[in-house]
């Protein structure tokens, strides 16, 4: 691979991998795609979480090339861990680590290999879970699963934070894009193996609060007003703060 942008051949052979490895190929190109999380969603959740802490232990689900570590450093003073099951996303991530200067004082991130669906953590190890970008790999079905690996990992009190966007109106240009995505992605799961499984349509917030309290958080929604808001005065994306009951 070049160190420019991916070729439209290149997201073609991603597209036709398995998830895992998919992210292999793409990740030393996933810094420069829309695919990252842009910066001003991170500053925003850091700014949201830093009025919620403080937290000890933070990690990252799902990590990929570790764009989320910086919010980790900024509120957590004594643990950053960064988790992924892409051997290749977390190459990057270490990469990226051993040559970018830290934008903030904190904890220097440790990167872990491993499954969303069987964290290989020790019960009650952290106070905060942060997720970017990562839950349309998900199925709904998944979810409940997902959540209770989420509590388990966490102390009493301690938060599942991650963005959530306004979902775009009918009718609206986004609206048939994220839709034609969707349908696109399950016509190539119905005729193609491995499945590589991205939608951005299969987690409306409200099955994403009843999963959530089902599985024993209590959920609060934080406005992110940084990243503006829509035509009725409602903001166009919010942190979504979900706390480990007791």
């Amino acid at each position: 691979m070049s160190s420019d942008r991916p070729t439209l051949p290149e997201l073609a052979r991603q597209a036709l991998s398995s998830v895992q490895h998919g992210y292999d190929l793409l990740a030393p190109k996933f810094d420069r795609t829309p695919y990252r999380t842009p910066a001003p969603v991170l500053d925003a959740t850091a700014r949201a979480l830093a009025d919620v802490g403080p937290f000890a232990d933070g990690l990252d689900l799902c990590c990929g090339t570790g764009a989320g570590a910086g919010v980790l450093r900024e509120v957590c003073t004594d643990r950053a861990v960064g988790l992924d099951f892409s051997a290749g996303m977390l190459a990057e991530a270490r990469r990226r680590t051993a040559t970018t200067p830290a934008p903030v004082p904190g904890p220097a991130p440790r990167w872990v290999r491993g499954e969303a669906h069987a964290l290989p953590f020790r019960r009650a190890a952290f106070d905060l879970v942060v997720s970017f970008g990562a839950f349309g790999h998900f199925l709904p079905a998944e979810r409940p699963h997902l959540f209770g690996q989420v509590r388990d990992v966490l102390r009493p009190g301690g938060k599942l934070a991650f963005p959530m966007a306004a979902p775009p109106r009918p009718g609206t240009v986004a609206y048939w894009t994220l839709l034609g995505f969707d349908t696109a992605m399950r016509v190539r799961n119905a005729v193609w193996r491995p499945p590589f499984v991205m939608y951005y349509r299969t987690w409306p917030l409200a099955d994403v609060r009843r999963d959530l309290r089902e599985a024993g958080f209590d959920v609060t929604l934080r406005a992110l007003p940084e990243l503006g808001f829509r035509e009725d005065g409602s903001p166009r994306c919010r942190l979504l703060v979900a706390t480990r009951r007791g």
